[in-house]
C-alpha cells in the first residue's frame, strides 16, 4: 500500500489584507489548506476583526511576522508547501518618517520567516513575493539623442523650484529584464532587500522563487481608512463629496493602475508548479496621468474640475509604468480590466458602503 500524499498547504503572510483577501477563494480551491498570518494592523483593519472578504476556508492567525514566537507557533502545526509573502509596510511618504517600521516588517519580517523555516527543518517548494515598482526608483530615461541614463532621485532643490521632469529626458517604462533597480524611497529599498534576501535563500535551498513587481493596485476591497495607500479611492471619496480633487506637482506625473482581480490572477498563477523563476512586472502595460485619473473620477460624480496645488512628496517618482511582456510569455497572464471599467467598479463599491467612509 502506498503512503497517502501529504496535504498541500499554502501560507500567506499579510493574508488578511487587500490582496490576501482577493486571492483567498482561489487559493482555497487549489490547496487543501490555506493559512493566513496577519497582525490586523489598525491602519488597515480599523476594527481589528476578521475581514468579511477573507474566504471562510482560510485559517486566520492574528500574529506579527517580525516576532520569533509567531513563526514557531505557526510552523509547529503547519508545513506549507507554498508561501505567498504579502506582509509589508507600504507608503513612500510614510517610509521617510517611519523607516524603522518599514525595515522591521519588510526586512526583518522576511528574515524571521526564513530563520524559522531553518529551525523547523521546513523547505517550501516555492515562494511567491509581491514586490513593488518602487524598486526601480525613477528608472531609465532616454535623452534626445537616444541615449539611456538613470538620473536618480529628484533633489529637494528640483522639487522646491517646480522642476518636475529631468530636462531633455523622457521616462521609459520599467522592464524587469532591462531596467536597473535604483529605489528612491525607504519603502522601495526595503522591497528590493526582500527580493535579494529571498533570492539568496531560495537559491541556496533549491526553492522556486517567483517575484512579481506590482504597479499601482486598486479596486473594491482596498482600505478606505489608510491615508498612505489608495490614491484612486481617495480621489473617489473627494469627488463623491463634491470636492475638487487636488493634484500634486503639475498633475502630469504618470502611473500604471492595475485592477485587483488582475493582480490576484497573477499571484495565484505564480503559485503553480509550472511557473518557476519568474521575475515580472504586473500592470496594464499602459499609463495615464494623475490629472487624467482625477478627471475620469470627477466626471463619474459630477464633481468640480481637479486643480493643481504644486505640492509634492519627497521620494515620489515622476513617472511609473511598465511592460508586461514577461508576465505574458512566462505565465500566460494578461490584464482583463481596463482602467475606465475598473474605476467605475471601485466607485460603485464605495457608493455601496457610505458608513465606512472616513471624514475628509
Amino acid at each position: 500500500m502506498s503512503a497517502s500524499k501529504p496535504p498541500s498547504v499554502c501560507l500567506v503572510t499579510g493574508g488578511a489584507g487587500f490582496i490576501g483577501c482577493a486571492i483567498s477563494a482561489e487559493l482555497g480551491a487549489r490547496f487543501d489548506h490555506v493559512v493566513a498570518v496577519d497582525s490586523l494592523h489598525p491602519q488597515v483593519h480599523k476594527s481589528g476583526a476578521r475581514p468579511v472578504a477573507l474566504h471562510s476556508s482560510v485559517e486566520l492567525i492574528k500574529a506579527d511576522v517580525t516576532e520569533v514566537s509567531t513563526w514557531d507557533n505557526v510552523l509547529a502545526t503547519h508545513r506549507p508547501n507554498v508561501v505567498v509573502h504579502l506582509a509589508a509596510e507600504t507608503g513612500t511618504g510614510q517610509s521617510l518618517t517611519e523607516a524603522n517600521r518599514h525595515a522591521l516588517v519588510n526586512v526583518v519580517g522576511t528574515t524571521q520567516m526564513l530563520d524559522a523555516f531553518a529551525r523547523h527543518q521546513l523547505i517550501p517548494q516555492r515562494i511567491v513575493l509581491s514586490s513593488s515598482r518602487a524598486v526601480y526608483g525613477e528608472g531609465a530615461w532616454e535623452s534626445e539623442t537616444g541615449g539611456i541614463t538613470y538620473p536618480g532621485q529628484r533633489s529637494a532643490a528640483m522639487l522646491s523650484s517646480g522642476t518636475w521632469d529631468f530636462p531633455g529626458l523622457t521616462s521609459l517604462p520599467f522592464s524587469a529584464n532591462k531596467t536597473e533597480t535604483r529605489p528612491t524611497s525607504v519603502y522601495g529599498s526595503t522591497k528590493l532587500a526582500q527580493e535579494h534576501i529571498l533570492e539568496s535563500w531560495a537559491q541556496s535551498f533549491g526553492v522556486s522563487l517567483n517575484i512579481l513587481r506590482l504597479q499601482n493596485v486598486y479596486g473594491p476591497g482596498q482600505s478606505l481608512t489608510n491615508p498612505y495607500t489608495g490614491i484612486v479611492s481617495l480621489f473617489a471619496r473627494l469627488a463623491k463629496a463634491g470636492k475638487s480633487i487636488p493634484l500634486y506637482e503639475d498633475g502630469e506625473m504618470r502611473r500604471d493602475f492595475v485592477f485587483i482581480t488582475d493582480v490576484a490572477a497573477a499571484i495565484v498563477a505564480a503559485t503553480q508548479e509550472h511557473h518557476t523563476g519568474v521575475l515580472a512586472d504586473i500592470g496594464t502595460g499602459e499609463s495615464l496621468s494623475i490629472r487624467e485619473l482625477a478627471e475620469i473620477i470627477a466626471s463619474i460624480y459630477g464633481a468640480p474640475a481637479p486643480h493643481v496645488t504644486g505640492q509634492y512628496r519627497n521620494g515620489d517618482v515622476r513617472h511609473a509604468a511598465c511592460t508586461i511582456d514577461i508576465a505574458r510569455s512566462q505565465m500566460n497572464w494578461m490584464p482583463q480590466v481596463d482602467v475606465h471599467t475598473g474605476i467605475q467598479k471601485l466607485c460603485t463599491w464605495i457608493d455601496e458602503r457610505p458608513e465606512e467612509l472616513p471624514a475628509l
